[in-house]
């Protein structure tokens, strides 16, 4: 036999001499990596419901974002030594080491646009701009505390929901749906909801990462089909496409039992979610079936408009058929300037729709295994930027609230200083939040790991610590 230069590859010699052995150790690694990576979960469907590591307090996650950074100063941490110095240079002592994003760290302080008062029989402190929140104040819990190391909204955004600044690690959403999997078989795992701009961060804040792709986030549109070539081009009916689908699967299915990629499954499963989802999604998107008095406390006027408010009613009948991660993403926090009448038009725009998502799911007996989040990437500056109205990005202390099963409710949780810049006391970082949020899902943040690039990779890295403070 004559050898050819095709012969003296690498790959050919393994896949080739002693009866393709290389080849089917190969595989057979593959295999095993597979299974390694789902849990050891034998079901022929990776979206499964999965066992947690311990009984969890809830059962699946709403997630507001409010992309932007919402100026915690005018909202949830009122600082009366910034309306007493308002104006004034800030001492010495508390720029030191500090680096701002855009503005001179020498800028004259800005005192709250908004007065505070106390809600509830907590007394929990909130601005007057969130009357609706307020409202729920004794079903809350208010972290004041938050920390995270970026300044700059895409990194900050990614960093708030991957555990990393940088691009390709998976969400928070798929890290849950990847360690529990779905109990709905006709909606995806995880699905977002956009109003507003969106993210700067983009898909990245949602996305599956290096995780199989069937874990990330599916984004659902507010007009038209909600999910792009929904409909069936003409020509095309139920029975046609369902034949097609079948071929299709069974060529995958073939793929999957020889190769063992994981990336094979999750196209199975893209293709018969897409197949459901005709129908289940068109009955999602319309609230003809809600009631008028349902629409008014969520302030829905017209049911059809594509508003927050929408989202956060379409976040809690998601979750009533088992979707696992909700998250809504609301870009309009940015304030430079205009400060004042911007965060005014924000509450005016958030604030009954995401105190409404927590009385409706409390009156559903929801709220009990659901976990609610609402926040930003990082929070403000106190002193000023854009003349008297503005404030810059500020990494070093900012405010979110959440609600739900295994939550203390009523409480407010750590402190920062006078002038609302450093942490003082209860500092809680990204990961530690993260870490708390498995937590309450039944997942050890330790333990949930994929093997990727040859080692271990878990939404928290290296770091991250339950904050058993907040913890009922």
């Amino acid at each position: 036999m004559k050898i050819t230069p095709e012969m003296m590859a690498r790959r050919w010699f393994l896949q080739r001499c002693g009866i393709g052995l290389g080849a089917m150790a190969a595989s057979n690694l593959l295999h095993q990596e597979l299974l390694a990576n789902t849990n050891g979960d034998s079901n022929p469907n990776p979206l499964a419901p999965k066992k947690p590591h311990f009984e969890p307090k809830v059962k699946r996650v709403i997630y507001m974002f409010q992309a932007g950074a919402p100026s915690q100063l005018e909202l949830f941490d009122h600082k009366q030594e910034l309306v007493a110095r308002n104006g004034q240079l800030p001492p010495a002592s508390l720029l030191e080491g500090y680096r701002a994003a855009f503005i001179d760290p020498k800028s004259g302080l800005l005192a709250g646009k908004f007065p505070f008062k106390k809600w509830g029989q907590s007394g929990m402190e909130l601005s007057e701009v969130l009357p609706h929140l307020g409202e729920v104040a004794d079903d809350i819990c208010l972290i004041r505390s938050m920390q995270t190391e970026a300044v700059n909204h895409a990194p900050a955004q990614i960093m708030m929901n991957t555990g990393s600044q940088q691009f390709g690690r998976p969400s928070l959403g798929a890290w849950s749906l990847y360690g529990l999997g779905s109990e709905s078989e006709n909606l995806p795992g995880f699905v977002v909801l956009t109003s507003a701009k969106g993210t700067s961060g983009g898909a990245s804040n949602y996305g599956a990462g290096f995780l199989p792709t069937m874990y990330g986030g599916v984004p659902l549109r507010s007009k038209g089909d909600p999910v792009l070539y929904l409909s069936n081009p003409p020509g095309i009916d139920s029975q046609t496409q369902r034949e097609s689908l079948d071929a299709i699967r069974r060529l995958n299915e073939a793929s999957l039992q020889s190769l063992g990629d994981p990336q094979i499954a999750a196209r199975i499963q893209s293709y018969e979610m897409a197949y459901r989802l005709q129908t289940s999604a068109p009955e999602l998107m319309e609230l003809t079936d809600e009631s008028p008095e349902t629409l008014a406390m969520y302030g829905i006027k017209d049911p059809k408009e594509a508003n927050y408010a929408r989202n956060c009613l379409l976040a809690r009948r998601l979750v009533e058929r088992g979707v696992r991660f909700v998250q809504l993403f609301h870009e309009a926090w940015d304030q430079h300037g205009n400060l004042k009448a911007d965060v005014k038009k924000n509450a005016l725009d958030t604030d009954q729709a995401s105190a409404a998502l927590v009385k409706d799911l409390k009156q559903r007996g929801l709220l009990k295994d659901t976990l609610v989040i609402w926040g930003g990437e990082f929070g403000r500056t106190p002193m000023v930027q854009g003349g008297d109205d503005g404030r810059d990005h500020h990494n070093r202390c900012f405010s979110l609230w959440l609600a739900g099963g295994g939550l203390k409710t009523g409480y407010t949780h750590g402190k920062t200083d006078d002038f609302g810049f450093n942490v003082v006391d209860q500092p809680v970082h990204v990961h530690d939040l993260n870490a708390t949020l498995l937590h309450l899902l039944g997942l050890d943040h330790l333990k949930l790991t994929y093997r990727f690039q040859g080692r271990d990779y878990r939404l928290t890295d290296v770091h991250g610590n339950l904050v058993k403070d907040i913890l009922a």
